[in-house]
């Protein structure tokens, strides 16, 4: 194990992180240079389309130096902050981290997130300046940021350039000289110096052969064929073909298919040993058994599992629908095969009245929510409705009760609620200093208060903030963006549950209640998101038979008010051969109370058309 050295690229969306792993790539001779291509370990369609990395890709890289030979495991790190839980597994599985900075954009907010996780982690950081063959790089002030940020000598920053390969050689020099060799978990192991004579690194090794196999799983996949595919670092003992090991989470037993390592192509090995990073197929062919975090164990064995797992917790809910009811099932399917490679999303069957049958979805955040929906349209060729996103609530009744809420349509009456508890946020922005002045209204539109002001350096600032979640989803991150014209980055993290001062707001047509449109917003934003709403609403809706009150419904009372015409028919030829206006008269006092008589009867309820539906769910 002496010769290993496990680490991973931190680095803020855009700032080279692939294009730096194409280039460690091709020097290391893992790839032939007639077969690169650009983001390597961007596997998916759309991470090559968005430049961002949302499923990790691992690689074993061999490389000799001075007539050592080195093997080098590379996690290539999802960089969104949506996937904080997956990116924390994976600096459990390694042992140092690049921390890779743009020199034209200089640190930005998502950087200095992971960055912490990675220290608290314990890895060695190396901190790198990318893109210096750029004319706007900014060299010697990002070098001066990242070296006060990991608290380092400006001589220890290393500069390179992922598109000319420039300093990538000196770059793995320093893995190796300064990230440290794995180490395995068991007792007698962790007891052995580092600097261990070759006795005492003997009677280790021997120890760590007759123990139990331990792994963390740090990401998965599914294929048709080998069923879960584990990805995952081997800690203790070793596993090969027919071993039978547990997932120690869900408890369940399976036989070792194949062990391989990523060369970047799945390889297959004889076994797969302590310190190494790798694969297993489990041949497991239903949802839920495996999830990222997990401690994969010996059957048999008696080890403890690895600390540090959770269930990731959705944040973000969103029902989701096919257009046409007879794509149901094939929405079902397409759901059913996605959660067998990622388990961080959740869901259950609903029924959404004139919308038909879908599904209640609960995802990470945002970029989750759109990853996976984009994922449903191209993959599987569904036509989808996506109603407005909402986050969970904690609702404590007036008899006492506390329930958890993630939908509008299970939102207790007015009269019921008591209290009201919704996540907050604490938001980390890095800006030029000139857009401060605009930000300022927006943060007090979207309900945050500032904590920190602080210079970063190079005429930024860092603004440190509090806010609702419900806030950060109502087009937060989009108001940064255009208020500092793309400049200013944003990163933020779930802090605690505080008393929110929300209410549901309700649509009414005909006077019924339609859930489809139903949704929790700010009382202080109550009355104009009623306005808003019912004058879509009132915009789109076709007009009936007979006059159709549109109504938004707050607070116990009807807030908002628009009225849609009947129509009017006319009376086609009839007249033209004979009669006066009071015939006339006569005969649309008759459509008048025909179409009273309907409505009295019950039989002129509204039918809202599909399009309306989609129409009000989305944005524009």
């Amino acid at each position: 194990m002496n010769n290993i050295r496990n680490f991973c690229i931190i680095a803020h969306i855009d700032h080279g992180k692939s294009t730096l792993a194409d280039r460690l790539l091709e020097l290391t001779g893992t790839i032939e240079k007639r077969k690169m291509q650009n983001q390597v370990l961007d596997s998916m369609e759309l991470e090559r389309e968005r430049g961002i990395t949302i499923k990790m890709t691992p690689v074993r890289m061999n490389y000799s130096v001075g007539g050592t030979d080195y093997i080098f495991n590379l996690i290539d790190t999802p960089g969104h902050i949506d996937f904080a839980y997956e990116v924390s597994r994976a600096l459990k599985a390694v042992e140092g981290a690049i921390v890779l900075v743009d020199a034209t954009q200089g640190v930005q907010a998502q950087t200095i997130s992971v960055l912490g996780m990675a220290q608290e982690a314990g890895l060695t950081i190396i901190p790198a300046v990318n893109k210096i063959d750029s004319p706007l790089a900014q060299v010697p002030e990002t070098k001066k940021q990242i070296a006060e940020l990991c608290g380092v000598a400006e001589s220890e920053v290393l500069l390179v350039s992922g598109k000319t390969g420039a300093g990538v050689e000196e770059l793995l020099q320093a893995v190796i000289d300064r990230v440290p060799a794995p180490t395995t978990q068991i007792d007698a192991d962790r007891d052995t110096p580092i600097h261990a004579d070759e006795n005492q690194r003997a009677s280790a090794s021997h120890l760590r052969t007759s123990a139990g196999f331990r792994g963390l799983i740090f990401d998965f996949k599914y294929s048709n064929h080998a069923g879960v595919i584990v990805y995952l670092r081997s800690f203790d003992g070793s596993t090969k073909r027919g071993d039978k090991l547990r997932f120690a989470a869900s408890e369940q037993d399976f036989t070792v298919l194949e062990a391989g390592i990523f060369s970047p192509e799945e390889t297959p090995v004889t076994s797969l040993s302590a310190g190494e990073i790798g694969y297993l197929i489990t041949g497991v062919k239903e949802p839920g058994i495996a999830s990222v975090g997990d401690t994969i164990l010996s059957a048999k064995g008696r080890e403890t599992p690895l600390p540090g797992y959770d269930r990731p917790k959705p944040v973000v809910w969103a029902s989701i629908y096919p257009e046409s009811q007879d794509d149901f099932t094939m929405l079902r399917q397409a759901i059913d095969r996605l959660r067998l490679s990622d388990s961080s999303f959740t869901y259950e069957e609903e029924s959404g009245g004139l919308l038909g049958r879908g599904f209640r979805c609960g995802f990470l955040g945002m970029l989750h929510l759109e990853i996976i929906t984009e994922r449903l349209r191209r993959e599987f060729n569904l036509s989808l409705v996506v109603t407005t996103p909402s986050i969970t609530y904690e609702v404590v009744t007036k008899r006492g009760k506390r329930e958890v809420v993630y939908s509008a349509a299970r939102f207790p009456e007015y009269g019921e609620i008591a209290e009201v508890y919704e996540p907050w946020v604490e938001a980390r922005i890095i800006t030029p200093g000139e857009y401060i002045v605009r930000l300022m209204p927006m943060l007090y539109d979207h309900e945050a208060y500032l904590k920190v002001t602080e210079d970063f350096g190079n005429n930024r600032n860092l603004l440190v903030i509090e806010m609702p979640l419900r806030e950060l989803m109502r087009g937060f991150f989009d108001d940064v963006k255009s208020l500092s014209s793309g400049f200013a980055s944003l990163s933020y993290k779930i802090v605690e549950l505080r008393k929110a001062d929300v209410v549901k707001l309700e649509l009414l047509v005909a006077e019924e209640i339609v859930q489809a449109f139903s949704r929790i917003v700010s009382r202080k934003r109550v009355e104009l998101e009623a306005e808003t709403a019912v004058e879509k609403l009132h915009g789109i809706l076709p007009a009936q038979l007979f006059a159709t009150k549109i109504q938004g419904q707050a607070l116990g009372r009807i807030i908002s008010s628009r009225t849609v015409r009947a129509t009017q028919k006319t009376l086609g030829d009839f007249g033209k051969n004979g009669g006066d206006r009071t015939r006339k008269m006569k005969l649309w006092q008759n459509q008048k109370e025909g179409k009273k008589r309907l409505e009295e009867r019950g039989v002129g309820k509204v039918r809202i058309p599909q399009d309306v539906f989609l129409k009000m769910v989305r944005k524009d």
